[in-house]
């Protein structure tokens, strides 16, 4: 994985560059000391590491403009960091680049029950965000399987989703309005608290940019009233591709689910031998939930589980009780932990149409046999966005350019299924050599000239999304 080396010109202006942060930003906001600035070297893709020239961490707005604007004026790179989980590598610095993290903005600044919105500033946690609300009996939908780590900024960032977005949606249809802080300190307002802003669409243009146009530093959210209830069924099969079938079915069923999860066997032994969740030791599991009254869960938990045996399923448990369906969640929930417990694993992200799990499914089984790397599959099968994780030992030379020329298989594999290279965890790094897989050339000049309105010196977040040799002449020219 190339990155541009970094500028001399950069690293000998470090002292001056330092300098002039603590004239702005409180001391302890500053970190240049090449030791502690280790601990940003890499996010959750961990197989790429670079300590980057300084970190910065900012407490408000006017700090993160301040120090922007400094970076601008200095020609320095930067890359804005929310809680580094994310698994493509988003938030992986230069030698030559700034982290701007925005850990420390984690202010809930209004909330409006009537209006059902919340406000709060970028680094807050995901999940925090919903506890802000709950006592009144709200909640925030987007919930990623990192939601006790992960940033709102880093959400906005990647459009990020989870278990709930097949009826809830994902991070844009969730967002309200942004504080943005642009590359040169100007800081601006999209949208707002209420459903439709004036004029064009920047905000959803925003969400899911990866910090190539800004930084977000505020975000208003919809929050919605809890549901009545809720209550999940667990569905064993015998194969992966009949698994798949019945998610399609389900689907085609017009039944809109608040989630299908789908894990296989690899993944299904990792998490009990983790949680002792209680699961069947099968080739595929469904967790099929569903919400509304009593009489409404009922309804559609019969209906799905008419389809299901229509699949012949090993297992067919509907949870009678809140400890119940805890359990049914918990090995689901524990899935990324487990793995990492037994192997180095690569997270992907693909998306494909639901139709199109069986084959899919069928496919990965034959690459991972071709390349001799095991897959374990985790994913939302609701909204066909695949979560396949390659196991490899990073010890053993060449394995982990083996794991990368299967992920890499794998997204193109999503492509030519009619799907696209990511659900939510962004392009980063880690998809940004596939870009031309997906896009035609056009396509991708129309995203860079967007990059070049916002972003003319092309210094927020170098070196991801776009591929090297096809962004050079807007690099060149920036430069």
């Amino acid at each position: 994985m190339e990155m541009p080396a970094p500028d001399p010109t950069v690293l000998a202006r470090k002292d001056a560059l330092i300098a002039r942060f603590k004239e702005v930003l409180p001391k302890d906001a500053v970190i240049s000391d090449p030791v502690e600035t280790r601990a940003y070297e890499c996010d959750a893709l961990t197989a790429y590491k670079c300590p980057p020239l300084a970190v910065v961490l900012p407490s408000s707005t006017q700090e993160v403009a301040a120090a922007l604007r400094i970076c601008h004026e200095m020609q320095v790179p930067v890359v804005p960091r929310g809680a580094g989980t994310s698994l493509a590598g988003g938030a992986l610095p230069s030698g030559d680049s700034v982290i701007l993290g925005v850990a420390r903005l984690t202010e809930v600044l209004e909330t409006d029950f009537d209006n059902r919105f919340v406000r709060v500033q970028a680094g807050r946690t995901n999940l925090s965000v919903t506890q802000a609300v709950e006592e009144e009996g709200f909640f925030y939908a987007p919930d990623p399987s990192s939601q006790l780590a992960c940033a709102i900024a880093g959400n906005i960032a990647m459009n990020s989703g989870g278990a709930h977005c097949l009826k809830y949606g994902v991070t844009t249809n969730n967002l309200l309005g942004v504080t943005m802080v642009l590359m040169d300190g100007t800081v601006i307002e999209l949208g707002g608290p209420h459903l439709d802003a004036e004029g064009l669409d920047l905000l959803g243009l925003v969400c899911g940019s990866e910090g190539q146009l800004g930084v977000v530093t505020e975000a208003t959210l919809r929050i919605l009233h809890k549901p009545e209830g809720a209550r999940p069924v667990l569905i064993g099969f015998d194969s992966n591709e009949v698994a798949g079938q019945c998610v399609s079915d389900i689907i085609k069923a017009g039944i809109l689910p608040v989630a299908i999860e789908f894990m296989d066997r690899p993944c299904i032994r990792a998490t009990e031998a983790f949680a002792g969740a209680g699961y069947p030791d099968c080739e595929a599991l469904l967790i099929v939930e569903v919400e509304g009254s009593d009489a409404e869960i009922d309804a559609q938990l019969e209906t799905i589980s008419r389809i299901a045996q229509q699949h012949d399923p090993v297992e067919l448990r509907q949870s009678a009780s809140e400890e119940e369906s805890a359990r049914i969640w918990l090995g689901r929930k524990s899935a990324f932990g487990a793995m990492g417990q037994i192997n180095d694993y690569m997270c992907l992200d693909g998306t494909i149409p639901v139709s199109q799990l069986p084959f899919v499914l069928r496919r990965i089984g034959e690459m991972s046999a071709d390349y001799g790397l095991e897959v374990a599959n985790v994913f939302h099968a609701g909204d066909g966005n695949m979560h396949p994780l390659i196991l490899f030992n990073a010890n053993t030379p060449g394995e982990l350019e083996r794991c990368e020329a299967l992920g890499a298989d794998i997204l193109k594999l999503c492509v030519e299924a009619g799907g696209c290279l990511t659900g939510e965890h962004g392009v980063g790094v880690e998809k940004r050599d596939l870009m031309s897989d997906q896009y035609a050339p056009a396509d991708l000049e129309i995203q860079m000239a967007v990059k070049d309105v916002f972003d003319p010196a092309w210094l927020l977040n170098p070196a991801k999304v776009f591929p090297l040799d096809i962004s050079r002449a807007h690099r060149d020219r920036a430069a």
